[in-house]
């Protein structure tokens, strides 16, 4: 049975932030794909989402209130120090056994937490994969640059670059809206023969240097991160690594004006 609106919109806000499994996310896409109704409600959310995240205010908490705090607290009674005994205290050997397990699991629990750019790396392939299992490639498709920049504006609080590299056998296949990293991002979709590559676009965030390509692969699919002009790409498709690096290449080229 296919997901009415009434269920795809008390679902919507665990969809935009990747809360749901994969059966109740294909069963959304396929209804974003025919109701209008939803579509928009679904980019109402990425923007609020967006602008929370951009605008938010925040407050330093000011040095001088844990003194107040403290200072405010009831004194613990005074007691006489006990008299030193050669007996082992069993309780007290338990309890710092205790937490000295407890500091080793926290720190190997830490030291295997995934980094900043691997979790970005695993929202990048999720999208890509879900693009393609639910067949929902693009939100606007076309070859032409000149209509799919245009359809970002007032979707995003930035102009991605947008090239058609057929001549250099990557053609552009359309563009979509995405939400990676807590933010929306533009999805553009090119192809080289029969291997879809995405190339998701996004503001560098803090020092706007440029950085050289960063190759990784998992899964069956390869990714090329690197940042340009004040914005950070990631590449990603099955496509072999030395033709997605030639695509970097080509791009880059008209990046840099060429």
């Amino acid at each position: 049975m296919a997901m009415e609106c009434k269920d795809t919109l008390e679902l919507l806000p665990a969809h935009v932030d990747r809360e749901l499994g994969l059966p109740e996310v294909m069963e959304i896409e396929r209804h974003l794909q025919t109701c209008p109704r939803c579509q928009a409600e679904y980019a109402e959310q990425l923007a609020l989402r967006a602008a929370i995240g951009r605008d938010v205010t925040y407050f330093n908490v000011p040095s001088h209130l844990e003194s107040r705090i403290q200072a405010a607290l009831p004194s613990p009674p005074l007691r006489a120090p006990l008299p030193a005994k050669r007996t082992w205290n069993w309780l007290a050997m338990g309890t710092t056994l205790v937490s000295i397990i407890a500091v080793a699991w926290s720190v190997s629990l830490y030291m295997i937490l995934p980094s900043a750019d691997d979790r970005f790396a695993d929202e990048v392939i999720s999208s890509h994969v879900r693009s393609l299992l639910t067949g929902h490639g693009v939100d606007v498709a076309s070859s032409d640059r000149h209509t799919v920049k245009p359809w970002f504006n007032g979707k995003l609080d930035f102009s991605p670059p947008v090239y058609d590299l057929t001549t250099e056998g990557f053609p552009l296949v359309g563009g979509r809206l995405d939400y990676i990293d807590h933010r929306p991002v533009a999805a553009l979709v090119y192809r080289h023969r029969q291997h879809v590559i995405d190339l998701f676009v996004a503001p560098i965030t803090g020092d706007r240097k440029d950085i050289p390509p960063q190759s990784l692969s998992r899964q069956g699919y390869h990714i090329v991160r690197w940042a340009h002009g004040g914005m950070v790409f990631w590449a990603v498709s099955d496509v072999e690594p030395a033709q997605l690096g030639k695509f970097r290449e080509v791009l880059l080229v008209y990046l840099s004006g060429g």
